[in-house]
C-alpha cells in the first residue's frame, strides 16, 4: 500500500472514531433526559393518584365537570 493511500485510510479511521465518541456521548446524554423524564412522570401519576383519593374523600364526583356548567368568576 502506498503511503498517501494508507494516510487517507487513517484519516478516515480517526474521524470515524471521533463521530463514534460524539454518537456515545449524545446517546448518554439522551439517556440521561428520559430517565429524568420518567422520574417526572412517575412523581405526577402518584400525584394524581393522590388527588383523585382526595377529591373522592371529600365526595366530590369522580367524573370530570364541564365547565360550561361553571358560574364564572365574577358573578
Amino acid at each position: 500500500m502506498d503511503e498517501p493511500t494508507l494516510q487517507a485510510l487513517e484519516q478516515r479511521i480517526t474521524n470515524l472514531e471521533i463521530k463514534a465518541s460524539f454518537a456515545e456521548d449524545t446517546v448518554e446524554q439522551l439517556n440521561a433526559v428520559v430517565v429524568r423524564q420518567q422520574e417526572q412522570m412517575d412523581l405526577l401519576v402518584r400525584e394524581l393518584v393522590e388527588l383523585r383519593r382526595q377529591a373522592t374523600a371529600a365526595g366530590e364526583p369522580s367524573a370530570p365537570r364541564s365547565l360550561r356548567d361553571e358560574l364564572p368568576p365574577h358573578y
